[in-house]
Parts: structure tokens; sequence; C-alpha cells
């Protein structure tokens, strides 16, 4: 390890942020900038018979964008070219854009907006992912069914029928989440024929909005570019979202003839219209020797995609491949569709997929546990995935791992067989109206793209050198908060041997970085930081070459050889490309074989109080023990946990969304309930680091990990406490109300 890799070194951008010198996207101002608002449908599902203008309004001061007026195709390049940027005939969800209005004074737009009427001729709509898949109405293909994956390994029907197993059945549902990122979706853009189309805004990956903006306005690469601005999160909401927002800005700078353009959502209407986390439903059936052992899962796993595809293959991908979880199971077998609904598509949230499916696994772990009678720890000891042995997808695991021992050190950590105990006295004590409980889960997260997909990106990084030394990494990487900038300054400064100042972070551009993926998938630091080392190897090699820089050289010589060497040849610019490690080998057919070259491990314990007057579950304790590898940077790993464990909390028992019809009834942040930091236990997060050989100085990635494993710890833990079931997150008070009160009929209805 180096001199930085390893320390809590100051963020990047910390000083700029805290001191207001940031500027985010909203607080760019354009000479002769006007604004964009973005007028939507108001019914799930309808054939567009007009749009009329209420008179009065002096709607020759607007700029007024529909589909007739857009250049190139209308759909939104993703990978299933289904989604209109503006609905032209049909309407498929009820926040769908339809409409686009600018002017000068961004006060009159909403009031315009008001004005408009879009006259539809209603269609059945669908709702429900068990309605979708009967698919009585169809919205897509013949069966609804946006994408289905299966995975089977041994043969799981004759271990059904074997007469030596327990078989338990269960079903297990998870509830749509927003990502609630701090500052909501915007763009500014200004495009004109001839002149090409140039968009700033709040985004995770640039690459994706220049992917979907070249056919939007029929132009080559070179006449669109995307820069980042400093962005207030993402969390996975403004990985493929930002393409539409883009698209509406620079539809009306590109109407207006060029005129700069800013489009900004409140928070009302970027909790109505963006994607959200997939809601889920998931039926295992499996069977177990009576000692605890594994024999065969069969897995039923189906996703709401929404209205339109956008990412809903690759979060499947992601639920299929982890819905078997870090256990070891000779026969399995998962079948996975995402389905269309008439709600607003949803889309990437942290972690995608694999909560939704680990929810399900972990719930029926317990399930297990109490049919045979088993302590839930001890069933998943007995199970846990060591060295060597396959996971459901046939990936013999090869990396050094010891979940049990992460186990052991988290039921340590939280006082496990002590507090059990003592909660199960105080239970049993009537007058104790608030009821105590523990709960965990075991599991892991694959790091990057799945299978051959890093290999399909391709991803390329540079670092370019200029006077005095400095140093610049170029990459489309993102900073939404997570650290990119700091963490990759880091790992260059290590492999440059100079100063953490030395080195800087581009803003994302287009015009100026190469495509080195998007910021997603916890692929930034194991894949993309992996690319920045490389690359920094090489720029020392180059200077070598050249007879420049010796074996042995300080920051002052590594100076004067970058500038002799500008002096002597011009740029010194160096860039390395994505090479897949060894043994990574995916059938993408059958998905079967080496789904990740990596995986981050975890065991989670959560400690709830519920109380029975009120039904109101809170988290007062929680230990989050997990390996991803070399820790980079400790503070910003520690903080990325703490932060997913927090927004796992938020999905467990607080976010409920409320749907009316496909639409989001509660908007507001006064109504959808996000934790506060008054709702949040003290997160005691350790660490057992096992580093991968292929990562950058041995790391692995973290992002989406902490998400995974919270929620059903913590409802594990709700039921430890009132001893009742419930199988769907969020488990809200009303839920719990309903739960508790439905067991109790049942018990008064038995002992009656």
């Amino acid at each position: 390890m180096g001199k930085y890799v390893g320390q809590s070194v100051p963020r990047k951008e910390g000083v700029d942020k805290v001191t207001g010198r940031s500027l985010y996207v909203d607080d760019i101002v354009l000479d002769g900038m006007i604004h964009g608002i973005t007028v939507r449908s108001s019914v799930p599902r309808g054939k567009i018979l007009g749009v009329r203008f209420d008179p009065g309004v002096p709607w020759d001061e607007f700029v007024i964008v529909t589909a007739k007026d857009i250049p190139g195709r209308n759909v939104v390049a993703m990978l299933i070219e289904d989604q209109p940027f503006l609905a032209d005939d049909v309407i498929r969800h009820p926040d769908e854009p339809v409409l686009l209005l600018a002017h000068p004074d961004k006060h009159v737009l909403a009031e315009a907006r008001e004005h408009v009427h879009i006259d539809v001729e209603p269609l059945p709509a669908v709702f429900a992912i068990e309605d979708a898949l009967r698919a009585d109405t169809v919205l897509f293909g013949d069966d609804n069914v946006f994408k289905r994956f299966d995975v089977s390994k041994g043969d799981v029907d004759a271990a059904f029928a074997r007469d030596d197993v327990v078989i338990v059945e269960g079903t297990y549902e998870t509830g749509a989440q927003e990502q609630m990122y701090i500052e909501p979706m915007g763009m500014i853009a200004v495009a004109a024929p001839g002149q090409g189309v140039t968009v700033w805004g709040s985004l995770q990956c640039p690459y994706y909005v220049h992917k979907a903006l070249k056919p939007l306005f029929d132009l080559p690469a070179e006449q669109v570019r995307v820069v980042q601005t400093v962005t207030g999160g993402g969390f996975g909401g403004k990985e493929e979202y930002p393409s539409i927002i883009a698209g509406h800005a620079a539809l009306l700078s590109w109407k207006a003839g060029g005129v700069p353009v800013k489009l900004i959502y409140d928070r009302a209407e970027d909790l109505a219209a963006t994607t959200k986390r997939h809601p889920s439903r998931t039926r295992h059936r499996t069977a177990v020797t009576r000692d605890g052992e594994l024999v065969a899962m069969d897995v039923d796993f189906a996703l709401d995609g929404g209205a339109y595809a956008t990412l809903s293959a690759v979060v499947l991908s992601r639920g299929t491949i982890h819905a078997c979880g870090p256990y070891r199971c000779p026969n399995a077998r998962v079948v996975a569709r995402a389905v269309a609904t008439n709600h607003p598509p949803h889309g990437a949230f942290r972690g995608f997929g694999a909560p939704q499916s680990i929810f399900g696994l972990e719930r029926h772990m317990d399930k297990i546990a109490r049919t045979l009678g088993i302590a839930p720890e001890e069933l998943r000891r007995r199970n846990l995935l060591a060295t060597g042995d396959t996971t459901a997808t046939s990936q013999v695991i090869e990396e050094a791992i010891d979940l049990g021992a992460m186990l052991d050190d988290a039921l340590s950590q939280a006082g496990w067989a002590e507090k059990k105990a003592a909660f199960a006295a105080h239970n049993a004590d009537p007058a104790n109206t608030v009821k105590k409980g523990m709960g965990l889960a075991t599991f892991f997260h694959g790091s990057g793209f799945t299978g051959s997909g890093e290999v399909y990106l391709a991803s390329v990084v540079g670092i370019e050198a200029g006077p005095g030394g400095r140093c610049t990494v170029l990459a489309a990487s993102t900073e939404i908060g997570q650290g990119t900038n700091t963490i990759f300054s880091q790992i260059a400064a290590d492999a440059l041997r100079l100063p953490y100042e030395l080195v800087e972070v581009a803003q994302p551009d287009t015009a100026r970085v190469p495509d080195s993926g998007p910021t997603v998938a916890s692929r930034t630091t194991m894949v993309v930081g992996r690319l920045v080392q490389d690359a920094a190897e090489s720029l020392i090699h180059t200077l070598r070459d050249a007879g420049l820089l010796g074996a042995d050289y300080s920051a002052e010589q590594f100076a004067a050889a970058v500038d002799a060497y500008r002096e002597r040849f011009g740029t010194l610019r160096v860039y390395s490309k994505y090479k897949q490690p060894p043994g990574i080998v995916w059938d993408d057919k059958h998905y079967r074989g080496a789904a990740y070259a990596a995986y981050g491990w975890a065991a989670y314990i959560a400690e709830v109080e519920v109380d029975t007057l009120t039904y109101a579950a809170r988290v007062t304790d929680f230990v989050a023990v997990q390996d991803i590898g070399t820790l980079i940077n400790p503070l910003l790993a520690a903080g990325q946990v703490e932060g997913g464990v927090a927004q796992a909390i938020g999905w467990a028992v607080y976010e409920g969304v409320d749907w009316r019809d496909g639409h989001m009834a509660n908007n507001q942040m006064t109504n959808y309930i996000i934790p506060t930091a008054a709702d949040v236990p003290p997160i005691r997060v350790y660490f057992h680091s096992v580093p991968f050989k292929y990562g950058p100085s041995g790391a692995k990635g973290v992002g989406e990990l902490p998400m995974d494993g919270p929620a059903p710890a913590i409802l594990n833990a709700i039921e430890d406490a009132i001893g009742v079931s419930l199988n769907r997150a969020p488990a809200l008070p009303e839920d719990i109300m309903e739960a508790m009160l439905a067991a109790s009929s049942q018990s008064e209805a038995h002992h009656g």
C-alpha cells in the first residue's frame, strides 16, 4: 500500500462544497437564457385525441414543442427503444411528457401549463405484477414481459421428490422507493441546426445522455457534447432519466433558435415523474434436510418495470443472479421476469435488483429456520459459500473468503446471544408494550457489470501531465457525492509517486474525457480505478522510455521530466483500456458461469423496537460487517456503508409510495417519509479486508452492497420482537397493526 491509498485524505471537492463555491446546474446562468417546463398526461393509459390551448394566454410569447418538432427519432436510446421523448399517439403512464413550454420568465410557466389540455380516450390500465403476468390487457409484446432470465443448476425437480427433505414455501414483496437525491433533476441546453447540441446538467452517466441525444437530433457524435455539473446525489436515479430532461431542454433550445434553455424539476415533479426502485414479488420453494442443509431452491422473481423498459433488464439480471444468495445449494432454479405496467417507468436504484431478491431470500431463510427449529444464524452458517464452492450460476468461488468469520464477528459485535435472551424475557412481560427483537442477513454483491458486460463497455481512462508536473485524470466516471474524485486522485498519486495535491480529476465532459463507462454497479473504484492506476503507470513508462525519468525520482524531477517531454513532443497524455481478468467465462444465453470477477461479502444485524400501541418500528442499533477488499479511503468506505444502511432503513419501515391509478399521490417530502438523523441508529461498521488482486491496490466495490441486507434483517428483527411475520417492505405502522390484529384474531379463533 502506498502513501495515500488506505488513508482518509480530505475530499477533493470538500472545500468548494462547504464554502458554496460549487455551482450546481440551477446556479448557472447563461446570457439570454429562458426557462422550460413539461406538460404531462394525467391518465395512466389512453389514446391522444388532441391538445387544446386556453384562449387569453399570449401563446406567441412561448416556445412550444411537440413530438412533431423533433428533428430526428422520437425514441430514448437505451436497451430497448420503446420510450418516446414526447408522447405522440398513446399515453402509457399518468406522468408522461407530451408537450414542452419555454418562456423568459420562469414564474409564468407553471400557470401556463394549467391552460394546456390533453384530450385522451382512456384505455384499460394495469398496475399489479400478477395482472401484468396474466396479460388479460397487453401493454408490451404479447405477454407484457420486458425481459426474462432463467437460471438452472442441478436437478431441482428430482431434489424436491426426495423423501428426506422438508419443503418450505413463501412469498415476499417489496415496494417502490424514491432515490430522494439532494438536488432534483435539471439541465441547461444550447442547441441549433448547424451548431450541434451542448447540455450541462445533474447526471451520473455522460455517455448515456450522449447516446440518447445523437438519434434525437440526427447528429454525429462530434456535434453532441454532454458536461456534468456538480451533482447533488444520484443513487441510480440520475443514470438514464437525465437523457429525457436533456433531450427536452435541447428540443426547446433548438426550436428557439439556439437560445439557452434551463429546465429544472421541482421536488413534486421529480418525485412523480422520474424512475424509482422496481417493486418486486418473489416466490420461494425450498427443499432442505431436517438438519438444515439446503438441497434445492426454486425461485420465481418478478419486477414491475413500469410503462417502459428503461433499465429493467439490467435490474432483473442483478436480482436473478443474487436470488439464491451466498449459499451452497446443489440444485437451483430461478425464473425471473420484468413486466410492463402503467406506472411511470422504474429504473436503477442502489443495489438494482439485488435488494429485492435478497429481501425475499433472507426472509425465507428465517422461515426455514423456524420450520426446522434451528437458530437463524446456525442455518446460515451450515450453508455459507466457501472458497471452491459454486454459486447458483455455477461460478466457482476462487476468492479467499470467510463469510462465517464475518458472521461470527457481527454476532459478537451485536451482543446477539445475550441480547436475544434479554429481549425474550422483556417481551414475555405483558406490561412491556415496546417489544424488542434482533434479526440478521448474510449476503453478497457482485462488483462491476455482469459477465461479459465490462468487455462490451471497453472502458478507457486517460491521464494527462501538464506544466509543473500537475496530472489530470480523464474519465467519464462522475462525482455524485460518493468520492470518485478523491479515490481516483489517491490511486493516481500513489501510482505516480506524487503528492495528492498534484493530481486532479477533469470535469466529465464528452468533448474531453474518454468513455470510461457509467457510474453504476459498484464498478467505479474496482474497474475504473484500476484503469486509473494502469494509466498512471503507463505515463511513468512513457517518461522513462524517453530517457527523462529514472527509477527513483522526486516530484520536482517528475515535473522537470514532464516539461522536457512536452517541449520535445507536445502533449503528454496516455490511456488505458479495460482488460478482463482471467477465468471470467460467462454464457449469456444460459445465464451460467462467472457472473462477476469479484464479490463483496457481508453479515448485517439489526436491533429493533416495536411499539405495540402505535405499531411503529424503530431500528435502535445496527452492525455491518463486510469484505470489500482493500480500503482506498476508510472514511469514505464507512460513509458508503452508513449511507446504504440509512437508505435501506427507509425502504424497510418508512418509505411507502402511495400509488393512485399509477400516479404517486404522496409526491411531497411532507408525506413521503424518509428517515432523518433522529430515525437512524448508531451504525457500527467493520471491515474484513481481503485484497482482490485485479482491483486497484486490491480494492473491490462498495456502493451497492450496503443496500442489500438491512431491510430483511430489520423485518427479521420485527418478527423476532412481535412474533408475527411480515413479508412485505416497507413495514409501515398500518401494516404492522394489520398483521398483529390478524394474528390475534386467528389465535382467538383457534383457542375459541
